[in-house]
């Protein structure tokens, strides 16, 4: 009886992770993700609240969907070119649209996403929910990588939990979006040449198959390989590993990159994680580019953003987006080599 048992439970498990049980439901009217579509757009373009246009029940639904997507697709999102490759967006709907605007919005272009769609903004759940329906309308197109703020002890205390219960007075509705970013991938792989991840690099990863291997879904602890993904950061001031200043996972030198990328035959490491003033930026010799795509970033900073274009010969170029708000302050002077990213978490924490 045992055995029948987990036999049904698996095929109901690929069943419910399946595209036609997706299908399915978007068949029976349950969730109208082309409706949704259109009422979240016009949200962001009427600068209006989330609350007025899509109900609590609605987007459980859209969770729901979304976490199906992501059960079926591996652990490692393999694609090809041409692609637009995006980082950190952290709330900024407006300055997501704006992407979208400059390049074309899906399904006319490829998308990765690194990770960090929530926290820190203004507009959490639009962000969200926008690239969800995506997600689910798109999946071989539109691909969205975890982040360190898509796990529950990080946005319960920056600004995600907080937007659930003030705008739909609901803890049940942040699990849900929780339970949807435990089964989202870790890392994608361009044409096998170019790694992306949201933090960077692990001294526990020697080899891409670990990558096709991890297990979801997850709640990344401290120490292990999926932790670290999330949370390193290159420096040039340090040769090998070393603790991170902030507090969690390490931050790795320029010949670790190096090393990585001629042993796994890498051209690129494409993270997010950190802010960079001109939204882009090298590191190992070009064996590294950092990504950060939240313009005027909390609306303190002057800091600009920026989007990878990789095309089918897998050349990269870059689509730059200046701040459009004012100003509050400006970046600290740089302490670091020309080049080196500034940890605007540990400085907004600083002031918190």
């Amino acid at each position: 009886m045992g055995r029948l048992n987990r036999a049904l439970c698996t095929r109901w498990h690929h069943f419910f992770s399946s595209q036609t049980f997706i299908g399915t439901l978007l068949k029976m009217g349950q969730v109208n993700i082309d409706d949704m579509i259109s009422r979240l757009l016009n949200v962001g373009m009427a600068a209006e609240r989330l609350t007025t246009c899509v109900s609590e029940d609605e987007l459980k639904s859209l969770c729901c969907l979304a976490k199906n997507v992501f059960m079926s697709q591996p652990s490692l999102v393999e694609v090809e070119p041409p692609i637009v490759v995006c980082g950190d967006i952290h709330g900024q709907y407006s300055d997501l649209l704006r992407i979208f605007e400059k390049t074309t919005f899906p399904p006319d272009a490829n998308f990765i996403f690194l990770g960090d769609y929530v926290d820190r903004g203004q507009q959490n759940i639009e962000t969200i929910s926008l690239m969800f329906c995506y997600k689910i309308k798109y999946p071989e197109s539109f691909f969205m990588l975890r982040g360190n703020h898509e796990c529950s002890d990080i946005n319960r205390v920056y600004g995600f939990y907080e937007e659930c219960n003030r705008r739909y007075k609901s803890q049940s509705l942040w699990q849900c979006f929780q339970d949807t970013f435990d089964w989202m991938p870790l890392c994608g792989l361009i044409a096998t040449r170019i790694l992306c991840m949201h933090g960077g690099l692990s001294p526990r990863l020697q080899q891409i198959e670990q990558l096709r291997n991890l297990t979801r879904p997850q709640e990344p602890h401290n120490p292990s390989m999926d932790f670290d993904l999330l949370w390193t950061d290159p420096d040039y001031w340090v040769k090998g590993w070393q603790p991170n200043t902030r507090g969690a996972s390490y931050v790795f030198g320029q010949d670790v990159v190096i090393d990585f990328c001629d042993r796994m035959g890498i051209d690129l490491v494409a993270r997010a994680h950190q802010v960079v003033q001109d939204g882009y930026e090298f590191f190992a010799n070009r064996k590294m580019v950092t990504i950060f795509s939240a313009p005027h970033y909390c609306g303190q900073f002057d800091n600009s953003a920026a989007t990878m274009k990789v095309n089918e010969n897998l050349q990269c170029s870059f689509d730059v987006y200046r701040p459009t708000s004012k100003v509050v302050r400006s970046l600290p002077p740089p302490q670091d080599p020309p080049g080196t990213s500034t940890d605007l978490d540990l400085l907004l924490a600083e002031q918190e």
